[in-house]
């Protein structure tokens, strides 16, 4: 503030002359960066610079848009990068959560927040953070850390301090609902991009696609089909890389949306467009192909229909039931099939994995073998299951202690759900972020992505649903509290 005022006044007290040569030079310095960086970049990405410099600018100084914009970059941009390589190359997520970090932290500084507001189920999460930062040094025993795996661990560790950020942020229910209505649109342009994506020529699909490697995405090969054979169907991916981190994104944001279909006081005023954006969301997930993604979206939804919606429950067992029936699904249901039996080409791969997998925990149980590498060469760490990934790496122990904190969260979502349920600003938001985390940890039975270093989108995604969790659960036991009052 002061630095402006000073800009101000010295402004102000220069003469007509040296006033035009000031604003001589701050146009040509301005004209001179846009000509480079238009011939750098070419002229779209200049303009989304451009854009995106003037957005950051207001992010700063704004912390909603900060929460705004990891929200939007990691729904829309999961894996975009800096475009402009100076020392090193920050992912668009690490700028976001930086800034959000720091307007955070110059909130405190200045006096603007006060009176810490934290749940009591924080003290696991704390333990299974301490946990996490002792697995990794244990593992500097095999293997010496990649700069870029120190980066993401941190981002991890960042990513999962959004839990207690957002708990003391976010202090009342409007900001609450303000942040499901963004992500209600974020996840309805993925969605969209991926359906079009998937409807779209291969050809066409594919130069959209490469267009973003500008920003870190790959320069070819895009398009993914099933079991990566092109003879196979193909999977939408939108602009998540994966169709399996794809359909791990949108089952679990499917079921945050569905409770608010049939809220009292739902977030979108529009209930019709509500309604539309989970049908694109549900159609995205299912041509995905995503399997466990699907099967963890069933299990969320016949969540939020024994919790709160019992009279739906005959709605989506007729769902199912003409599932089982179209014969647009039987190639789905088919491919389901062979998974629980274990006849095609992915489930035998990831039957293998776990079985290496088991091997591997049987040789160091108790704290794994840490993030960096592995001590012997017939071993590795990534298996399509989140639980056992957390074995390898962080031991049973740290597979525990990660259950214990899931454990608590649906505790205190269980004390405040008496509360939440009579409170229409929180009631459908408190049940639809329970149930994602539920589908979360359903989804990972057979996916990794929720846990997975080099896949900070789908990290960041996980843990601010945690966060949400906690904070719409203190939020109902707050206003219970004041109303008894």
């Amino acid at each position: 503030m002061r630095a402006a005022n000073g800009l101000q006044i010295w402004i102000s007290q220069l003469d007509r002359r040296q006033y035009a040569l000031a604003v001589g030079f701050g146009i040509g310095v301005l004209g001179a960066g846009t000509g480079l960086l238009i011939a750098l970049l070419g002229p779209w990405l200049a303009i989304a610079g451009i854009v995106g410099l003037l957005a950051g600018l207001y992010v700063i100084t704004n912390i909603s848009m900060a929460l705004y914009a990891i929200i939007g970059i990691v729904l829309l941009v999961p894996f975009g990068v800096f475009p402009v390589k100076i020392a090193i190359t920050p992912t668009l997520l690490d700028l976001a959560l930086a800034a959000f970090l720091l307007v955070y932290l110059f909130q405190w500084m200045t006096g603007r927040r006060g009176d810490l507001q934290l749940a009591p189920v924080h003290a696991l999460i704390i333990v299974y953070v301490m946990w996490l930062v002792f697995a990794f040094a244990l593992g500097l025993r095999h293997a010496s850390p990649t700069p870029a795996k120190i980066r993401q661990f941190a981002e991890t560790l960042l990513s999962i301090g959004m839990v207690f950020i957002l708990t003391d942020l976010l202090r009342d229910p409007l900001v609450l609902r303000r942040l499901v209505l963004v992500i209600l649109l974020a996840i309805g342009c993925q969605a969209l991009l991926a359906i079009g994506l998937y409807l779209a020529p291969d050809s066409l699909a594919e130069a959209l696609l490469v267009r973003l490697s500008r920003i870190g995405y790959p320069a070819g090969g895009v398009i993914r089909y099933i079991e990566d054979n092109p003879a196979l169907a193909e999977r939408a991916i939108g602009t998540w890389v994966d169709p399996n981190a794809l359909g791990g994104a949108l089952a679990t944001a499917a079921i945050l949306i569905a409770p608010q279909i049939v809220a009292r006081k739902p977030a979108l005023r529009w209930r019709w467009l509500t309604l539309a954006i989970f049908g694109a969301v549900a159609i995205a997930l299912y041509l995905t192909a995503s399997r466990a993604s699907f099967l963890a979206w069933g299990a969320g939804m016949f969540m939020i229909a024994l919790v709160r919606y019992r009279r739906l429950i005959p709605v989506l067992i007729a769902g199912s039931l003409l599932f089982l029936l179209l014969p647009q699904t039987q190639a789905y249901l088919d491919r389901l099939s062979q998974a629980f039996q274990g006849a095609d080409l992915a489930t035998k791969m990831r039957i293998d994995e776990w079985t290496d997998s088991l091997e591997l925990i049987g040789r160091y149980p108790l704290v794994g073998v840490g993030f960096t590498g592995t001590p012997d060469i017939d071993i590795y760490t990534d298996v399509a299951n989140m639980y056992l990934m957390m074995a390898n790496q962080i031991g049973l122990t740290g597979v525990v202690i990660f259950l214990l904190a899931m454990g608590g969260v649906f505790a205190y979502g269980r004390r405040a759900w008496r509360y939440a349920q009579t409170n229409p600003d929180v009631a459908a938001i408190h049940l639809g972020f329970h149930a994602a985390l539920f589908t979360g940890l359903v989804n990972q039975i057979a996916d990794l992505y929720f846990f997975r270093l080099d896949f900070q989108s789908s990290i960041t995604w996980f843990w601010l649903i945690v966060a949400l969790c906690v904070a719409s659960s203190r939020l109902a036991l707050e206003a219970a509290r004041k109303t008894a009052a």
